[in-house]
C-alpha cells in the first residue's frame, strides 16, 4: 500500500525531532573554566590551558558555569567585578577554589578609583552565584581621611551564597551586603583584622567583620557558622536593614580598635520599621563594648541560647525613636509585639543594660545563677581562630565555654524549638551531650557537573535497545553501533520517541516501529543497520514491512516489527525505535540519573553521529516525498510541531525531551 503524504510528514518530523534532541545536550551543557596564577588570558580557560585572571573567566562564563580557581596569589590592582548570574538554586554560577588549594586575591597593590567613597576590591553584582574557598585580603591602608573600602561588597544582588571565605586585613569591612532582594547565605566564613586606620568616618569606625544593610523587601539573609575577630568596629552589623536576618552558630571576639571603633560583637539593629532579627546559638567574648547590642531598634529581636562572656556589657537592648530623616530622637520602651524576647542566654558575668521592654525568662540573670569558670569545659579561647574542620565547621580544638558535666547551666532552659538533649534545653550556645554535626554546608552541591558522568550510565541503557529490537533485523540493529554508542542513552529521549517501537516489539505495533525510525535518527548509525531491510525480508508480509507500522505488520507478528526496517524501524529496533522501545525509557532514566547537563560519558558521541544520520534520514524522506504534496505536508508539520513544543513540559535538569508517538494513516 502507498504511504500517504501525512505519514511522510510524520517521518520527517520525527527525524528532525531526533536531530534536535541530539543537539540539545551539547547546547545545554554547563561549562567549566579554570584559572591559575601561571595561566594566560589568551588561553582557552581549560584545565590544561587555564586563564590567568578571574576577570577573564567572569567574562567568558555563562549562567550555571563553574569557574575553578587554583591556589596561589592573584594580585588585584583595580576593582574585580563578578557579574555572571545563575538562574536558580540548582543552576548557580560557581566560583570555587580547587579542592585542597587556597587562592588568595591580594589587594596589597589595589588602588581605589575614588578615595571619597567605598570602592570595594571585589564587587558582586550577579544573582544566584556561589563563591567558595577564596581568600581576600591585605588591602593597602589609605591616606588619612580616605574613605574605607570593603574587601567584598555586593550591590543590588540577591540569592548568593558566600562560603568558606577568609576576609582579612582590609581597610574597611570584610563582607558588606548592600541592598538587593535578600535570599543570601553567608556560611562558614571568617572576617578578621580589618581596620580603617584614620578613615574619613573616624579611626576604626568602619572596620566591621560582616555587614548586612539597606534591604527593604524580599526574603531573609542567613549568616551561619561565621567567625569575626580583631576588627576595629563591630563583628556583625545590621544597621539600616529593614528585612529580618537570621544569625546563628557564629562568634565574635576582640572587637574595638582605634579611637572610634565601636567594639560590639553583634550589633543587631537600628531598624526604623520594627523588624525582628533572630539571634541564636552565638558566642561573644572580650569585645570592648557589648557582646550583643540592639542598636536603637524600634522593634525587638529574638535572642535564644547565646553566650556572652567578659564583654564591656553582655546584653544591651537599647531601643530608640527616629525622625523622618532617620535621626535618633530619644530612648523608648518597647511594648506588646515589639518587645525583645530573650530565652536561655548566658551572661558571664551578668551585666546588662537597657533591659526595659524585654520579655526575659530562663536566662542566667532570671534564674539568679552566678557562673564560675568550673561550669565550663574551658575558659581559654586557644584554637578558636585556628583552621576549620574538613566540613567547614568550627575547630574541634575550641572547647571554649562549652558546658561540662555537672554544670548548673544544664537543663535550665525552656523549649524554644531548637534541638536539645536531656529533660530541657541547656543555657547558652552549646548543648551539653549534643552530637556536633557542624554547620556543614550547602556545599554538597559540589561535584559540579562532574555528576555528568552518571549520565553516561544512560548510555549503557542504550544497549537495552537490543531487547526492544523485535524482529531479527532489529536485533542486528541493536547489536550495531547504536547500542554501543552509549550516546543513545544521552539522547534517550529520542529513544523515547521510538517508544512506540517498543510496541513494534509486540508486532502489531509495527506502526510504533515507524516512530522508531525517529529513534533510529537519534542513534544514527543504528538506523543504518535497520535499513538493511533484512528484517523486512523476514516479514512474511513484505507490504507490512513497507508500511512499517500499518498494522499489516501486525499480521506478520514480530517479523512485521522487523519489517519496519524499511523506514528505519529496524533502525528503530537498533538503539533507535527498539532501543527507544523498552529501553528508550531507560534512556530517559539515564537522563534522570541527573548527570547534570545531560552530558553523555562518552563525550557526546550522539551529537555527531546522531545529527549526521538524522540529516541522512531527512534527505531520504524528502526523496520519497512527492512534489508539492510533500512540501505542503512538511510546512504543515513544521507549524504544528512549533505549537506542540510550546506546550511540552521538561524537568529543569533535563535537556532532552520525549518525542510523542504518532500514528500513521493508511
Amino acid at each position: 500500500m502507498r504511504r500517504t503524504t501525512l505519514s511522510r510528514g510524520i517521518q520527517i518530523g520525527a527525524v528532525l525531532a531526533a536531530a534536535a534532541t541530539a543537539l540539545a545536550p551539547a547546547m545545554a551543557r554547563a561549562a567549566e573554566w579554570y584559572i591559575s596564577p601561571s595561566g594566560s588570558d589568551s588561553a582557552a580557560g581549560s584545565s590544561s590551558a587555564p586563564f590567568a585572571t578571574l576577570s577573564k573567566a567572569n567574562s567568558a562564563a555563562a549562567a550555571g558555569d563553574t569557574i575553578w580557581v587554583h591556589g596561589g596569589t592573584y594580585y588585584l590592582t583595580t576593582q574585580l567585578v563578578l557579574s555572571k548570574s545563575g538562574t536558580s538554586d540548582t543552576n548557580r554560577t560557581k566560583i570555587w577554589a580547587v579542592a585542597g588549594e587556597t587562592p588568595v586575591l591580594d589587594a596589597s597593590m589595589y588602588v581605589t578609583s575614588n578615595a571619597a567613597v567605598d570602592v570595594p576590591v571585589v564587587l558582586v553584582t550577579g544573582n544566584w552565584m556561589h563563591l567558595r574557598g577564596l581568600e581576600i585580603g591585605n588591602a593597602k591602608v589609605g591616606a588619612n581621611g580616605d574613605h574605607s573600602y570593603s574587601l567584598l561588597r555586593t550591590k543590588n544582588s540577591s540569592n548568593n551564597t558566600f562560603e568558606l571565605l577568609n576576609l582579612h586585613n582590609g581597610f574597611g569591612p570584610g563582607l558588606f551586603v548592600d541592598t538587593g532582594m535578600g535570599g543570601n547565605l553567608i556560611l562558614n566564613c571568617d572576617s578578621h583584622d580589618n581596620y580603617d586606620v584614620n578613615g574619613s568616618q573616624g579611626d576604626g569606625q568602619n572596620g566591621d567583620g560582616f555587614g548586612v544593610h539597606y534591604q527593604k523587601t524580599g526574603p531573609s539573609t542567613i549568616v551561619r557558622g561565621c567567625r569575626a575577630w580583631n576588627n576595629s568596629d563591630d563583628g556583625y552589623d545590621f544597621i539600616s536593614q529593614e528585612v529580618p536576618v537570621t544569625i546563628e552558630g557564629c562568634f565574635a571576639t576582640g572587637m574595638g580598635r582605634g579611637s572610634a571603633g565601636n567594639g560590639n560583637g553583634f550589633k543587631i539593629g537600628s531598624s526604623q520599621t520594627g523588624i525582628r532579627h533572630i539571634v541564636q546559638n552565638n558566642v561573644a567574648w572580650k569585645n570592648k563594648d557589648s557582646g550583643f547590642y540592639a542598636n536603637h531598634s524600634t522593634g525587638g529581636n529574638t535572642w535564644y541560647n547565646n553566650t556572652s562572656y567578659m564583654n564591656g556589657t553582655q546584653y544591651n537592648m537599647l531601643a530608640s525613636s527616629f525622625d523622618s530623616s532617620g535621626n535618633v530622637t530619644g530612648t523608648i520602651t518597647l511594648t506588646g509585639s515589639k518587645v525583645h524576647i530573650m530565652r536561655n542566654n548566658i551572661g558571664f558575668p551578668n551585666k546588662n543594660a537597657n533591659m526595659t521592654g524585654v520579655d526575659t525568662a530562663n536566662n542566667t540573670w532570671d534564674l539568679n545563677i552566678t557562673e564560675a569558670s568550673t561550669d565550663f569545659a574551658s575558659t581559654s579561647d586557644t584554637g578558636c581562630t585556628g583552621p576549620r574542620e574538613a566540613d567547614g565547621s568550627m575547630p574541634a580544638a575550641c572547647t571554649f565555654l562549652h558546658l561540662k558535666a555537672g554544670s548548673p547551666l544544664i537543663d535550665k532552659g525552656v523549649d524554644v524549638g531548637l534541638p536539645y538533649v536531656g529533660s530541657a534545653p541547656d543555657l547558652g550556645a552549646y548543648e551539653y551531650g549534643a552530637t556536633t554535626t557542624g554547620t556543614g554546608g550547602t556545599t554538597g552541591t559540589a561535584g559540579t557537573s562532574g555528576t555528568a558522568g552518571t549520565t553516561g550510565t544512560a548510555g549503557t541503557s542504550g544497549t537495552a535497545g537490543t531487547t526492544g529490537s523485535g524482529g531479527r533485523g532489529g536485533t542486528t540493529g541493536a547489536a550495531g553501533r547504536g547500542g554501543t554508542t552509549g550516546s543513545a542513552g544521552t539522547s534517550g529521549t529520542a529513544g523515547t520517541t521510538g517508544g512506540s517501537g517498543s510496541a513494534g516489539t509486540t508486532g502489531t505495533s509495527g506502526t510504533a516501529g515507524t516512530s522508531g525510525a525517529a529513534g533510529a535518527g537519534t542513534t544514527g548509525a543504528a538506523g543504518t543497520t535497520g535499513t538493511s531491510g533484512a528484517a523486512g525480508t523476514v516479514g512474511t508480509s513484505g507490504t507490512a514491512g513497507t508500511n512499517g507500522g500499518t498494522g499489516t505488520a501486525g499480521t506478520t507478528g514480530s517479523t512485521g516489527a522487523a519489517g519496519a526496517s524499511t523506514t528505519g524501524a529496524a533502525g528503530a529496533a537498533t538503539t533507535g525505535a527498539a532501543g527507544a522501545g523498552a529501553t528508550g525509557t531507560a534512556g530517559t532514566t539515564g537522563e534522570a540519573a541527573t548527570g547534570g547537563c545531560a552530558c553523555d560519558a562518552t563525550g557526546g558521541g550522539t551529537g555527531a553521529a546522531g545529527i549526521a544520520f538524522a540529516l541522512l534520514l531527512v534527505g531520504a524522506a524528502l526523496r520519497r516525498g512527492r512534489g508539492r504534496e510533500g512540501a505542503l505536508t512538511f510546512a504543515a508539520w513544521s507549524s504544528s510541531s512549533a505549537a506542540s513544543r510550546e506546550t511540552r513540559r521538561a524537568p529543569p535538569s533535563l535537556f532532552t525531551r520525549r518525542a510523542r508517538a504518532t500514528r500513521r494513516v493508511r
